[in-house]
């Protein structure tokens, strides 16, 4: 879909992070990684950040592999720190593709950014950027949640400085001048633009008819439920699917892989450009699918891909 050689996968350890010391998790990381060592490599399975990891976390697993084979190879993760091969602009990369995709879709029904009203479920490194970047661009963020629960302000919240505020107090909750609501509540505002960016089935047939979000970009993974995507779709909400939706952060990771390869690092503006025209590119290639084939977004992404697979395929001879 988004036009890159990789494909994807999920590994990790079951493990709570927060009780370990930082020595164990680096004996932890370490040992992870000579454990899997055989299977990844620049050219093989390129491992990223996930749920409990950081940077940091890819600096211990580039080290262990490059320890065993010899020399360093900073193409074998992404997600890194800047100074040992990391890229500009990977830390928001979700969270801006989410917002690239928002741009996109407001077209759709004929609204501005400077006028859209958003709620982002999810204060975390997605939710939080998408919020940063929907703010910078001038939409009226109205509403997010963390696992303390929403906040609500209809006139818009100062970005900024709920920023600030969570990196002193940890969570949202008690954000000077807000109502507070609960994390379900937030999905049920009305608003333009729904982003759910943290857990995943958060939308489902109980209420899904209670949606009054026009638009939905699925900026968690699988935060829709299929029986729920079928009553949005009868509803007229335009659900951007999490395939199209929260692909900027794998669209960087290849991004830091490719100037890792070549050694030749991009600025966070040439970054970002570059991310851009890749997701606009994208989201085009699907409504346009969307409405040819008169079918909802999560099934125009699944057949776009499809289709490029297909004429890929018949054009080696592997295809029936």
């Amino acid at each position: 879909l988004l036009g890159l050689p990789l494909g994807g996968g999920k590994g990790g350890v079951q493990v709570d992070p927060t009780l370990l010391s930082r020595n164990e998790l680096e004996e932890l990381t370490r040992r992870f990684t000579a454990e899997i060592s055989p299977f990844i490599g620049p050219d093989k399975d390129i491992p990223a950040p996930d749920v409990g990891t950081d940077s940091q976390t890819m600096a211990w697993m580039l080290d262990t592999y490059s320890t065993d084979t010899g020399y360093s190879q900073t193409g074998v993760v992404t997600g890194k720190p800047i100074e040992i091969g990391g890229s500009l602009g990977r830390d928001s990369a979700t969270g801006l593709g989410v917002v690239y995709v928002i741009e996109k879709a407001v077209q759709i029904i004929n609204l501005k950014m400077t006028e859209a009203r958003i709620a982002i479920q999810g204060f975390g490194k997605v939710g939080m950027h998408a919020a940063i970047e929907a703010y910078a661009l001038g939409a009226r963020v109205v509403a997010v949640s963390d696992i303390s629960g929403g906040i609500y302000n209809e006139k818009g919240l100062n970005i900024p400085d709920l920023v600030r505020y969570v990196k002193e107090n940890k969570v949202v909750k008690d954000f000077p001048g807000t109502q507070h609501i609960s994390n379900s509540e937030i999905l049920e505002l009305p608003v333009d633009v729904l982003a759910p960016c943290a857990l995943e089935g958060v939308i489902t047939e109980k209420n899904a008819h209670e949606i009054k979000a026009k638009i939905i970009v699925e900026g968690a993974n699988g935060p829709t439920t299929r029986p729920a995507d079928e009553i949005l779709h009868k509803n007229g909400v335009i659900v951007c699917p999490d395939i199209l939706a929260n692909g900027g952060g794998v669209v960087v990771s290849y991004f830091e892989w490719v100037q890792d390869i070549v050694w030749l690092f991009w600025t966070e503006e040439e970054v970002r450009n570059k991310l851009r025209e890749i997701m606009y590119k994208a989201f085009d290639k699907v409504y346009a699918f969307s409405q040819k084939s008169e079918v909802n977004m999560r099934t125009a992404a699944m057949g776009s891909s499809l289709e490029r697979l297909q004429r890929a395929m018949m054009l080696r001879g592997s295809a029936w």
